[in-house]
């Protein structure tokens, strides 16, 4: 199994890009967001991968975080839902905004996703809702995604924030939470309770 392949960004397509290991070319799938984070080619890179092995071949898919793989590898575990259609989901909603999607119920963003209609995203509500950790969705956003400070939401934010940190969350998870759940015009109390849901409470 290959854990993970560091070298030099050769080539970027739509949905393929090539990493050169010493002279060998590792063609790896991954997500039109992957692709926009990429560096430049003839940069060093380093993607997290999952090897697929069935009757149509080998396959690599790849991630800029450990934590996205794990999230990935908890979609394929849905019954009905295989590489690729993980990997689009992953395209279509970022892995905070996932978390909340199963955590919440809200299947209209998980069909947001290309080839998942009502049935599949009420399967990855049932089978994910008590098994997807939450950390990890938040530990693979840009750190820089940090709570940002806009005059119309940072009271409310930051009110939530320091609600959380009451109840014994660290500053980071509380701000990762806050920032992912939060919406134009949201209450503090409702940042609160969404938050709270994705912390596991």
């Amino acid at each position: 199994m290959i854990s993970y392949i560091s070298g030099t960004l050769k080539y970027i397509a739509q949905d393929v890009i090539t990493v050169d290991n010493s002279g060998i070319g590792y063609g790896i799938s991954v997500s039109p967001k992957t692709v926009e984070a990429l560096p430049a080619i003839g940069e060093r890179v380093c993607i997290y991968t999952y090897m697929s092995v069935s009757e149509s071949g080998i396959a690599l898919y790849g991630f800029l975080s450990r934590e996205e793989l794990e999230l990935f590898c908890s979609v394929i575990g849905v019954s009905g839902i295989g590489p690729k259609g993980a990997l689009g989901i992953l395209g279509a909603l970022s892995p905070s905004q996932l978390v909340m999607a199963v955590l919440t119920n809200d299947l209209k963003a998980l069909c947001s996703a290309p080839g998942i209609g009502k049935k599949t995203a009420q399967r990855l509500v049932l089978e994910l809702k008590d098994k997807l950790d939450a950390s990890q969705a938040f530990e693979a956003e840009s750190e820089g995604a940090a709570l940002p400070v806009s005059s119309a939401a940072s009271g409310e934010k930051s009110e939530a924030v320091e609600a959380l940190e009451v109840l014994g969350f660290a500053h980071a998870e509380a701000v990762k939470a806050v920032n992912a759940v939060y919406m134009d015009s949201m209450s503090a109390e409702k940042a609160i309770s969404l938050a709270l849901k994705v912390l596991g409470r």
